[in-house]
């Protein structure tokens, strides 16, 4: 029942919009907090999501609704992603993300469970820059891109610890790049290069598929590196468009 609650309110996100009248005061600002995931070396890397805030210019903050509970954060890669938090804002600005964190995280490694110890801080909130300009009418998403190979750190003395490590991706002013390689079952890291020399990089996923999210728009250069002794697969002069996904096809990793 709680999980349909959650859903009706997402959707009603959209008959909100026209509720609003005229007055500035009264404009309304649909807005949703997505998670995604890079692969990572782990069985699962459960993150507990307890609150999702949004901070504006005036430092005002608003607490949206949220779909707390654990989440697998290697269920949501290469593209998968799910809906942690609605809410429809009285403020034109967002200045921060910020994301509250329970204390039940934990890392799968080789069928053992290991508690992730996370700093004080970001149990009470993890703040991420987004600094946006709202729009009256559009439904603004955020997609927060949670690396979990980067975020689990092991520690001296044989436990681990969770450092997010999150960037935080507006789906509307970005592209993507996706593709596949063979054979499948081929472990490689994916870096899509910039013309100004800015990287990126995705993992390829049991099935051969890849995604590299988050991409301003611009020419970029994809390289694909596999497990020694295979060889490395370049694909130069890609082009990608602001809300588009490019797919560049299949590559045969020899």
């Amino acid at each position: 029942m709680k999980k349909m609650k959650f859903i009706l309110s997402f959707i009603m996100l959209g008959l909100l919009i026209y509720s609003c009248n005229n007055d500035d005061t009264n404009a309304s600002y649909p807005y949703a907090v997505r998670l995604t995931d890079a692969p990572g070396p782990y069985e699962e890397v459960n993150v507990d999501i307890q609150g999702v805030e949004v901070i504006g210019d005036d430092g005002k903050i608003v607490a949206l609704n949220v779909e707390k509970g654990i989440y697998n954060l290697l269920e949501f890669s290469n593209g998968v992603d799910t809906l942690i938090a609605t809410d429809s804002l009285e403020i034109s600005s967002v200045k921060q993300i910020r994301l509250i964190l329970g204390a039940d995280n934990t890392v799968v490694l080789d069928g053992v469970s290991y508690p992730l110890s996370t700093p004080s801080a970001e149990q009470s909130g993890l703040k991420l820059q987004v600094n946006q300009t709202l729009q009256e009418g559009i439904l603004y998403t955020v997609l927060l891109d949670f690396d979990a190979n980067k975020s689990v750190v092991k520690l001296g003395n044989g436990g681990y610890q969770l450092k997010p490590v999150i960037r935080t991706i507006e789906k509307a002013i970005s592209g993507s790049i996706k593709g596949k390689i063979t054979p499948i079952g081929t472990m490689a890291v994916v870096e899509a290069t910039s013309s100004t020399a800015v990287s990126y990089t995705s993992n390829v996923n049991e099935n051969g598929d890849f995604l590299v999210m988050g991409l301003p728009p611009g020419t970029y250069t994809i390289t694909i590196t596999p497990a020694l002794p295979l060889l490395p697969v370049t694909k130069t002069d890609i082009v990608v468009t602001a809300g588009l996904t490019t797919d560049i096809g299949s590559f045969i990793i020899l």
